[in-house]
């Protein structure tokens, strides 16, 4: 039995968004029509309600648009698997907005007793700062991927190494912006000298080279430890499936390898000198 079809304005008023927003999102590569009429109109599917439906859900959550493309290529033959992990980051921030409210209904109650209790402040204080804290690490990784990316720490870094960058303090959101806008710019640049046809042993690509080395250090510290975990985790980065990397640099493979190549290059010239 074949699946209910829809035109565009039919499907917009059951999914409740504007035909506008249905061509943006085809615009943006976020959900195409499944069909098209003999004369060209656009034509939708049940299952592309599910698609619709996941899109809006992910964007309540205040996911980029970039975020749920990347999460929406799982493919719809693991929609059961997607479904669950929605319903899993729901939980969690679900988690966080509860523990921020029981915080707050104690103050209430102690406030309403005339008494104030330095503990509880401290508890509100501490859950409302998390959330500030997730707030803006939920910009550039989805839960899922927040978790990916803890486990790869953990299993990368000794305990040695994890001390001495408890020590330097905590990643803020001035540091993310700072090491991203860093990383545009080798990423524009990688971009730029391989459409060129460079030679990853060209002035240009060394002086690419060169920032990314730097860029490490800034990280590291000079630490051997640090270096040490940051170079497992890479490989352990490396070695997970396509599907669960979270998406950390702004280049294409074949960028990649040029940087790579580049790298070499590099550290072999310093060697020598």
């Amino acid at each position: 039995m074949g699946q209910q079809l829809y035109y565009s304005g039919e499907f917009a008023r059951r999914a409740g968004v504007s035909v506008r927003t249905l061509r943006f999102y085809d615009h943006q590569g976020l959900l195409s029509p499944s069909h098209y009429s003999k004369s060209g109109y656009r034509l939708y599917s049940d299952d592309d309600l599910v698609e619709l439906q996941q899109i809006l859900a992910l964007k309540f959550l205040g996911f980029t648009l970039g975020e749920i493309k990347r999460f929406m290529k799982s493919g719809p033959g693991l929609l059961p698997e997607r479904l669950a992990r929605q319903k899993a980051m729901m939980r969690d921030r679900q988690a966080q907005i509860d523990a921020i409210l029981r915080a707050i209904e104690r103050m209430e109650e102690l406030l309403r007793e005339g008494r104030q209790d330095r503990e509880a402040i401290a508890q509100l204080i501490e859950v409302t700062q998390m959330e500030k804290k997730n707030e803006w690490v939920n910009k550039y990784f989805t839960p899922d991927q927040q978790e990916t990316m803890n486990d790869l720490t953990d299993r990368s870094y000794s305990d040695e190494a994890k001390d001495v960058i408890a020590a330097w303090g905590e990643w803020t959101e001035e540091d993310q912006r700072r090491v991203d806008a860093q990383y545009a710019h080798i990423a524009d640049e990688l971009k730029r000298l391989v459409a060129e046809g460079q030679d990853p042993a060209g002035a240009e690509a060394q002086a690419v080279a060169k920032l990314q080395t730097e860029l490490l250090a800034q990280f590291t510290h000079g630490d051997s430890e640090v270096t040490a975990g940051l170079n497992s985790w890479w490989q352990n980065f490396s070695a997970l499936p396509e599907e669960q990397k979270p998406p950390v640099l702004p280049w294409s493979e074949g960028e990649e390898a040029f940087l790579r190549e580049a790298l070499k290059i590099y550290s072999e010239q310093l060697s020598q000198d």
